[in-house]
């Protein structure tokens, strides 16, 4: 038998306003360690020094990261103009210039082509794998990466602020999988300026807000106390995107060893992702069958 993880038996999700320079790793494993939780992960990873929202889930919320991370997100994000970066980013080399500089007006222009459904090619220095190597690494080693253009879904991309001629703020609103530095690498060759991402920050992602975070001072200030836990949201937050379905006692049991259940009539339609609950709280997720929900995910809490 394999060796049963230490800690609480706690669930529900933490909002953290991540500081640059950390991993999102590294601020899950903190987190996990402040609340003495056994478990812990994340909804949507971000650069370490991307700043901004990002939501851990303790305990049972693991099971709904997937509905988080399909979520919609929203970015802040600097473009430095007239320069390429092989990393897309402020963190790595420059590889090209430009003297070149567009109005306000060309900016905006060119955004249109990034909205709706697009096809990006992930950063050479990412964490795609390849052959079952990430991205970076082989990038670090040297490899000509080549990646496979990927679809993303760019609900709102909007010119915010001109600092000056070298930097533009964007503000974007997208679904799963989108790469800010691909955006800005993007933008700058429509441009024919080039360019790359100076400062990132996520402001909110599905039901979470950075303003709503807690710092990892705070998490330091209040670690290994039950302070926290006012903190925690319900782990339903992380099911607001689909419906739900109230069950009986009965249902909820049969649910909860994984068996079909009875749930109360409502507008689901069959055949749709939906969560059942009982005095408020999820008992499983599924799929709707003539007055049934067949559990994919069942919480035990």
């Amino acid at each position: 038998m394999g060796r049963k993880r230490k800690g609480r038996d706690i669930s529900g999700w933490l909002v953290v306003d991540k500081p640059a320079g950390m991993t999102s790793t590294a601020l899950v494993n903190k987190v996990r360690w402040a609340m003495d939780a056994r478990k812990a992960g994340h909804a949507g990873t971000l650069d370490p020094e991307a700043t901004g929202v990002l939501a851990v889930a303790l305990g049972e919320a693991t099971k709904t990261v997937p509905y988080i991370t399909d979520a919609l997100k929203a970015y802040t994000f600097t473009v430095r103009l007239g320069q390429a970066t092989n990393t897309d980013d402020a963190e790595g080399e420059v590889i090209a210039q430009s003297a070149a500089r567009p109005s306000d007006e060309d900016i905006k222009q060119a955004l249109a082509p990034f909205l709706g459904d697009i096809m990006q090619v992930p950063p050479k220095f990412s964490a795609v794998k390849i052959d079952g190597q990430r991205a970076y690494k082989l990038a670090r080693d040297g490899e000509d990466v080549e990646l496979t253009a990927r679809p993303l879904w760019v609900e709102e991309l909007i010119l915010v602020d001109r600092p000056d001629e070298d930097h533009a703020v964007l503000e974007m609103t997208c679904g799963k999988g989108g790469y800010v530095r691909s955006i800005a690498r993007d933008l700058g060759a429509a441009l024919g300026c080039y360019g790359h991402v100076r400062e990132l920050r996520r402001i909110w992602s599905g039901p979470f807000e950075a303003e709503d975070g807690l710092t990892i001072e705070q998490i330091d200030e209040m670690a290994k106390t039950t302070a926290l836990d006012e903190y925690l949201n319900p782990l339903e937050i992380g099911l607001s995107d689909l419906p739900e379905l109230k069950c009986t006692p009965e249902g909820a049991t049969r649910l909860r060893n994984g068996n079909p259940g009875m749930v109360l009539a409502s507008d689901v339609e069959y055949g749709d992702e939906a969560w059942a609950s009982l005095d408020g709280k999820a008992v499983a997720v599924g799929i709707y069958k003539s007055g049934e929900l067949h559990p994919s995910r069942v919480f035990v809490t």
